[in-house]
Formats: structure tokens, C-alpha cells, sequence
């Protein structure tokens, strides 16, 4: 493998190509393994092979074999990535509690925040799997087949989830008449 990155450090797209078939299955494992996500961990791994084409120079044999090198450069950016996730979602959360999403009058954020508290506590009336869902789609975003394919379910799994658990909220969640059941979701 030490030769295929010396060669692919001066330019030979052969030899990269020998190098990427001995290290692209482990590369995705290792970035598999930390993000959890199929999807983003083909991104990282794609990165961290384009980092290894264009930085094959910069290889050191003193400091571990070449497989030890790009597995520890794709552990590195798949980590980078999860921190990235994370921080960004602790600034969205905290810049929420702040009050910096709307700029509401004080009232309406009152009312806004009794409501969540509400829909938290009727959230926590559900399965595991009915607010996974519930929430990947509504604060996530996502469309139900991507929720299937994160998860890893049946599209009619999501979408029985999704019915049985929005049933569930209604029924937990008083209407705008005070009678329960009738919120006109």
C-alpha cells in the first residue's frame, strides 16, 4: 500500500485507484461506525478521500502504516462532523431559549411556551418509535420515506407510526374549545 500512495502522491491516478479499492470499504466503516448514518458517513468517507489524493505528500512511514494513516484521517473527520452536528444544535437550542426565533410579543411567548410544554408532555405520552418519528418529521424535517430509510423500517411502519402517534397526540392535547380530542389537527 506504501507504494500505491507514493505513486499516488506524485500524480498517478492508477495507483490512487489501487489505493482506493484497499481502503474505501474501511474508511466508510470507520466513519459508519461514528456517525451512525449511512448517508453522512459516504460524505465523510468521500472527503477523506480526496483529503488522502490530494495530501498523499504529506504521509510520514515514521508515524504508522498507510491504512493506520487514512483510517485515522477518516475517524478524525467523522468525529469533526458529529461535533459540528452538535454544537449547531446546541446554538439553534440555546438561541430558542433566548428568545431570538421571533421576536414575539410577550404574551404570544408566554402562550408559545405554555404550548410547548404541552406538546412535551403529550410527546412523552407516546412509544419510543411514534415520537422518533413524530419528531424526525415535524423538528427534523424529514420526509417519511427518509425517516424509514434513517431508521431503518418499512415505509408503512413510519406512516402507521406517524397516524397512530398523531391520534395519540389529539387525543392528549386539549382543542382551542378546551374538550379534548377535537384540536383540528
Amino acid at each position: 500500500m506504501r507504494s500505491l500512495l507514493d505513486r499516488s502522491a506524485r500524480g498517478d491516478q492508477a495507483a490512487f485507484e489501487g489505493l482506493y479499492r484497499a481502503v474505501a470499504g474501511p474508511v466508510y466503516g470507520v466513519a459508519l461506525r461514528v456517525l451512525r448514518s449511512p448517508a453522512h458517513a459516504e460524505e465523510v468517507a468521500q472527503e477523506v478521500l480526496l483529503e488522502v489524493w490530494r495530501s498523499a505528500a504529506a504521509y510520514r512511514p515514521e508515524r504508522g502504516t498507510v491504512r493506520a494513516w487514512v483510517l485515522t484521517i477518516a475517524h478524525h473527520r467523522a468525529v469533526d462532523r458529529v461535533r459540528a452536528a452538535r454544537a449547531s444544535a446546541d446554538r439553534d437550542h440555546r438561541a430558542g431559549f433566548l428568545g431570538l426565533t421571533g421576536g414575539d410579543p410577550p404574551d404570544e411567548q408566554a402562550i408559545g411556551s405554555l404550548d410547548r410544554r404541552r406538546v412535551c408532555r403529550a410527546l412523552a405520552l407516546l412509544s419510543a418509535a411514534q415520537r422518533e418519528a413524530l419528531v424526525l418529521a415535524y423538528y427534523g424535517g424529514y420526509t417519511q420515506r427518509e425517516i424509514a430509510l434513517r431508521v431503518g423500517v418499512p415505509l408503512g411502519t413510519v406512516k402507521t407510526r406517524m397516524r397512530d402517534g398523531l391520534a395519540r397526540l389529539r387525543a392528549a392535547l386539549p382543542s382551542e374549545e378546551g374538550g379534548p380530542g377535537t384540536s383540528g389537527w
